[in-house]
């Protein structure tokens, strides 16, 4: 029986994406690891390998088809053995091309290595791949595994697929049919009733980074009870700290930004201050994190991606300040792994350069907290009593009150600015 090429989940939120490109035609041979295909996901595009061998039979999915959900079936691998005739009961009932009523199916965790198949019947005859430790976990909770979505190698259910769908809410209306059910847009003139002549602007198709940064956003903005905390910084003693730092690294080539030490300083700030660095988990319980994982917002086409420079806190300048401009590189040009911008304990936006004085960002759950850096210019100052000059940073920290309230955001906000202002304390 020809074996079925899947969709892959290439990111622990990817619902969808944008089947870029193919490598391989049909007729040609597939070995396991070879690539096959490019996946444009929400924030980068990405190979993908073979994890069978075989002869490609039937391509399903046209190169460029968007929104193919996870998991849809996009291609079909004959076997040693096997000629086309093995196709004409395979792959069927999958469309050659995504619909928008197709309903998405959640992922929640990244691919894993391949787990024992196994396969269970439901009273309707059809056949569900799932591990044993899956079935015995659905049996136990008393979970119908035909109400599952597999995760896994092929679709099949894992543990946490089943661990997911007995601490899920019950399942709400989905997007397109909600959209259907609500009262109708124009096509032709989506803007009519605000009075907007169709005349008057053009309509653009969003990317797939702009779709789901807007969803997500929305859901973070709408569901998380976040609150600002704002505090000026003054950064004469970081700039002129920079200035030496600079001139001890430039034999090394390399060149340490105001960004770089902003992003040790919060990772020292998250160790000095562990109960701001938390996230809120869903059930009611509470993680505190390890690790100082400090996600910095890059500005990409069609959107934003936050790489993440992982234990920011043990990290020397030098190391930060090369690994931040690799990683907004690559980001740009996205060739980040998911592993390289998912996964962050706190984020950092910087707009400074644009000339921006302040502003609050929106939480990137599941994060805790999120800074966001304005420009630092020259103000004035009192300073013992006198009116004085010195260059000022403001800072906006937004916290998500269900793990940071006002204390522990104050308290977390005094250690950073204490690192800022002093920058020889990080060395303490």
């Amino acid at each position: 029986m020809p074996i079925e090429i899947l969709m892959p989940a290439l990111s622990p939120t990817m619902e969808e994406g944008t089947l870029a490109k193919w490598h391989v035609k049909e007729g040609d041979t597939v070995e396991s690891g070879m690539v096959i295909a490019e996946i444009e996901t929400d924030k980068a595009t990405m190979e993908v390998e073979a994890v069978d061998e075989g002869t490609v039979g039937k391509i399903l999915v046209d190169e460029g088809a968007e929104g193919v959900k996870v998991n849809a079936l996009i291609a079909l691998l004959l076997e040693d053995g096997e000629d086309a005739s093995a196709l004409e009961n395979a792959g069927s009932a999958a469309p050659t091309t995504p619909t928008p009523a197709d309903t998405p199916a959640p992922v929640t965790e990244a691919p894993v290595s391949p787990a024992p198949v196994a396969a269970v019947q439901t009273s309707a005859g059809d056949r569900i791949k799932a591990s044993p430790l899956a079935r015995r976990i659905a049996a136990d909770k008393g979970l119908d595994l035909a109400n599952v979505t597999g995760s896994g190698p092929y679709g099949r259910i894992v543990k946490r697929d089943v661990e997911q769908a007995v601490a899920a809410p019950a399942p709400q209306a989905s997007a397109p049919a909600a959209a259907a059910a609500a009262p109708g847009v124009d096509h032709d003139e989506p803007l009519k009733a605000f009075g907007i002549p169709s005349d008057r602007y053009e309509v653009v198709k969003a990317d797939n980074i702009t779709k789901i940064s807007a969803k997500r956003l929305t859901e973070s903005f709408r569901d998380i009870p976040h609150f600002p905390l704002t505090v000026d910084c003054e950064i004469d003693g970081l700039l002129a700290f920079r200035k030496r730092v600079n001139a001890a690294a430039e034999a090394e080539g390399a060149k340490v930004s105001v960004n770089d030490i902003l992003i040790k300083c919060a990772g020292l700030a998250l160790k000095k201050v562990p109960a701001a660095n938390a996230s809120w988990i869903e059930d009611g319980r509470i993680a505190l994190h390890s690790h100082a994982d400090v996600s910095m917002a890059v500005a990409i086409e069609g959107g934003l991606i936050t790489p993440i420079v992982k234990d920011a806190d043990l990290k020397g300048l030098v190391d930060i300040s090369r690994e931040t401009k690799d990683l907004a590189a690559r980001a740009r040009d996205r060739k980040l792994a998911p592993e390289e911008f998912q996964g962050g304990t706190f984020s950092l936006s910087n707009l400074g350069m644009f000339g921006v004085k302040s502003f609050a960002s929106i939480i990137n759950p599941p994060q805790g907290m999120i800074m966001s850096v304005g420009a630092g210019e020259q103000r004035a100052v009192v300073k013992n009593g006198e009116l004085a000059v010195a260059n000022v940073m403001t800072v906006t920290l937004t916290c998500d009150h269900r793990v940071v309230d006002g204390a522990t955001g104050a308290k977390w906000l005094a250690a950073f600015k204490t690192f800022v202002e002093d920058p020889m304390t990080m060395l303490m």
